[in-house]
């Protein structure tokens, strides 16, 4: 115990040399550890002088890491040095909540030391997962007890966003949309879904972020702060793109005219499509990206406003005139519009020609059959030979989005 103590005074150019973490790791595994040493014998001074040390440790291992980093050119070297420090970090943590766990002196000041010491190496994987995501494999399940801190951080940092928030910030409905959610998160013991690092990550950086949005000045922006950084973070939740459409909607809706509608509707998306997105970011994985979703709702809206235009003025015109556009609106009019790609839509009419619940003289029959009456938000006429060719070099992506869009009409059928 004394041994660690005294290295509490190691110089940093010796740590350095040797191993980085390891005034930390004696710390924790020896020092603090009560299967090793005898906690309770201990002294409050020694514990004082722990606790001041931490946080000064936490500033030194995020410049040496930041300096190491730098020193190097290698991405193979960065990406290992990275893994290092984390996979190790979480390892003390672990052995951290088990010295915890075990210690039966109930001294405060030992309770202060772990509560210190657990916050100081959340800060350092945040650090870590915030600045170097690309050298760290987000998909990876998180450890149970990392898990466990994450959750009690970000409680006690959501608590304080809360409390904190200025009074715009609170009374935006998609402010009480996320906190649900976090909670949610944080107070469920058996979550639906594996959590992995990526999940955290996207959790932290959004909490970090809300905390530091300017809500103060004067919006004179189509969108809030907030809507920009939801939509910068791909905050793909339906409780909030829902709110989204139905705040634009509102906003298009107080005009009369047709014309106004459409230029208000263009305004919105000229400004949607102009926001920075943050890229490799996700709330929701399994759903489509918030970009897509959104972007098909401004061009459905659109789309139908442009044929209301189009429609109104034909009483105006000729019928014998203009025979060619009366037969292009009926022409319209026949069309479904569709969702789906091209290459979604082929691989579901493949798999219902091939397993006989459409049924046709050939493939090529079923296509040309019910290709032609259907349409994308992309794309007005569709080629029914392309369409049923790409069904058979589909992308592993458009297979994904056409079983999830059956799994989808599975569940809503089981709905009725």
């Amino acid at each position: 115990m004394q041994s660690a103590l005294k290295n509490s005074k190691i110089t940093m150019k010796n740590i350095v040399q040797s191993y980085p973490l390891e005034w930390l790791d004696l710390l924790i595994t020896v020092t603090l550890n009560p299967t090793k040493t005898k906690v309770r014998a201990i002294t409050n001074e020694q514990f004082n002088n722990i606790i001041n040390r931490i946080p000064e440790e936490n500033i030194r291992l995020q410049k040496l890491i930041k300096t190491h980093v730098f020193s190097t050119t290698k991405e193979e070297e960065i990406a290992l040095l990275i893994k290092q420090y984390h996979s190790s970090l979480i390892a003390l943590l672990d052995q951290t909540l088990e010295n915890q766990k075990e210690d039966t002196s109930r001294k405060l000041i030992l309770k202060k030391v772990f509560k210190v010491l657990l916050s100081n190496i959340d800060e350092l994987l945040s650090f870590i997962e915030t600045r170097f995501s690309t050298n760290l494999i987000l998909d990876e399940r998180v450890p149970e007890m990392y898990l466990s801190v994450t959750k009690k951080e970000l409680k006690k940092k959501l608590d304080k966003l809360k409390s904190n928030a200025s009074l715009k910030l609170k009374t935006h409905p998609a402010f009480e949309i996320i906190l649900k959610r976090l909670y949610h998160f944080i107070n469920s013991t058996h979550l639906h879904y594996e959590v992995t690092f990526r999940d955290i990550f996207y959790k932290k950086t959004l909490v970090q972020g809300l905390g530091g949005l300017e809500y103060n000045k004067e919006e004179v922006e189509a969108y809030s702060a907030l809507d920009e950084f939801l939509i910068y973070l791909n905050f793909n939740s339906k409780a909030y793109m829902n709110l989204f459409t139905n705040h634009i909607a509102k906003q298009i809706n107080r005009h009369d005219s047709t014309i106004e509608k459409m230029d208000t509707l263009l305004y919105y998306y000229k400004a949607f499509n102009q926001l920075h997105r943050k890229p490799e970011m996700i709330l929701n994985p399994k759903f489509h990206d918030l970009e897509t979703v959104l972007g098909n709702w401004f061009t459905q809206e659109i789309l139908y406003l442009e044929k209301k235009l189009h429609l109104s003025v034909v009483p105006l015109q000729s019928k014998k005139k203009n025979p060619v556009d009366k037969q292009a609106i009926a022409k319209e009019k026949q069309k479904v519009l569709c969702m789906l790609s091209t290459d979604q839509m082929g691989l579901i009419l493949r798999a219902s020609d091939e397993l006989r619940i459409l049924v046709a003289k050939s493939m090529s029959q079923v296509f040309k059959t019910i290709v032609p009456h259907l349409s994308t938000p992309y794309k007005e006429d569709l080629s029914y030979d392309g369409m049923r060719s790409k069904s058979y070099v589909a992308e592993e992506r458009d297979k994904q989005i056409a079983v999830e869009t059956l799994e989808r009409i599975i569940k809503k059928i089981k709905e009725y």
